[in-house]
């Protein structure tokens, strides 16, 4: 299952991101609350270009685990064992 906001101006639905799928899907359309002044065509994703966030890599050296990050924490211990 997937979402993604879009934006419907009476005809048509504009998406505001990009689909990650290319497959067709069934889908359920909810209209959630009117456009907001902001929210217009012009904020609507090209389709086929990904939003500078979703570049492969992007937070390479930004991101790290603990080395123990595995280890139980002694707070869940007695849940654990």
């Amino acid at each position: 299952m997937y979402a993604i906001k879009a934006l419907y101006d009476g005809t048509g639905f504009q998406p505001m991101q990009p689909i990650p799928v290319k497959e067709k899907y069934d889908v359920v359309i909810t209209f959630i609350e009117p456009a907001k002044n902001e929210t217009t065509k012009k904020n609507a994703a090209i389709p086929g270009k990904l939003p500078r966030s979703s570049i492969k890599g992007a937070l390479k050296g930004k991101v790290w685990l603990s080395s123990d990050f595995n280890e139980p924490i002694d707070v869940m211990r007695e849940y654990m064992e």
